[in-house]
């Protein structure tokens, strides 16, 4: 889906909401999640909520879900947040020029770099032999959310026009079956080798190959990137009825985000669960 031409790049209002619970059985919590502003001159860590513009700074919101033993997972999902927060600013320069072609590179550069990092740890530290993460990260531009994703946290898009659609691809091997078509939602979520990943940032694997891609979005569009823990608890048309219906009136008014995770922590907690929702909003110039 094409946007309007990059000359005359319409401003939009941006609103989030990011949580991360510990879910009922886990003793730590390995996901993260991060939200930063950033623009020529400076970069911003954003609340678990709020409501921005695009007229003068680009945003990013990730999740990712760490592993490895004792505390090592934990470890390995906050250097990939960390190593965001360092590198991608320096995109802002390419997307304020319309150079949509150069969002490609940079952000596999940005993948290789926190992968190299979670590599050398690994091997330079016994407690942290094997640590891994995965990574689905959405960097919002005035017209293009351009995504970069390793692993089976996911990024949801929801178009004003009704429907979801997961725009990220699990890297398993359950993953690559429900894509053929040779299991369904149900089967998928049930099989035994559901959570076994063939990518993951670090891990012990030598080579990577993220998804990457970009989608235009508009007004009345939104996004949910989240950690498998929500998944394990939701099924997909759930995170879709769950965003789409308004909080009814008189009720206590809780972010998106904090909704999603209630319904998914009702429905099972066994894993950390963690969640990004970003809505889009007509801007004013």
């Amino acid at each position: 889906m094409a946007p309007p031409s990059l000359l005359n790049p319409p401003v939009h209002r941006i609103n989030w909401s990011g949580l991360t619970d510990q879910g009922h059985v886990r003793l730590n919590n390995e996901d993260a999640f991060l939200g930063l502003a950033f623009d020529g001159h400076e970069v911003r860590y954003l609340g678990k909520t709020g409501d921005s513009s695009t007229a003068s700074s680009d945003f990013v919101f990730a999740v990712s879900d760490g592993m490895g033993g004792a505390k090592s997972g934990e470890f390995a999902s906050r250097i990939a947040i960390e190593k965001i927060t360092k590198l991608l600013p320096k995109g802002y320069r390419l997307s304020a020029q319309g150079m949509k072609s150069g969002f490609q590179d940079l952000l596999a550069e940005l993948f290789s770099a926190i992968h190299r990092e979670l590599l050398k740890l690994g091997q330079a530290y016994e407690e942290c032999a094997g640590m891994g993460a995965t990574l689905s990260l959405c960097w919002f531009s005035p017209e293009w959310m351009y995504f970069a994703h390793i692993g089976d946290s996911r990024i949801y898009y929801l178009p004003k026009e009704g429907g979801m659609t997961q725009i990220t691809h699990d890297h398993s091997q359950v993953g690559w079956m429900q894509r053929e078509g040779q299991l369904n939602e149900r089967q998928a979520r049930s099989h035994p080798r559901r959570n076994v990943l063939n990518q993951v940032l670090g891990g012990g694997n030598q080579f990577i190959d993220p998804h990457i891609g970009a989608v235009g979005y508009r007004p009345g569009d939104r996004f949910v990137i989240c950690s498998d823990g929500l998944v394990d608890g939701l099924w997909d048309h759930h995170i879709e009825e769950i965003i789409r219906t308004p909080v009814p009136a008189g009720s206590v008014p809780l972010s998106n985000a904090q909704r999603l995770i209630n319904a998914a922590l009702e429905n099972s907690g066994q894993d950390n669960i963690t969640t990004v929702v970003v809505e889009i909003f007509p801007g004013t110039p």
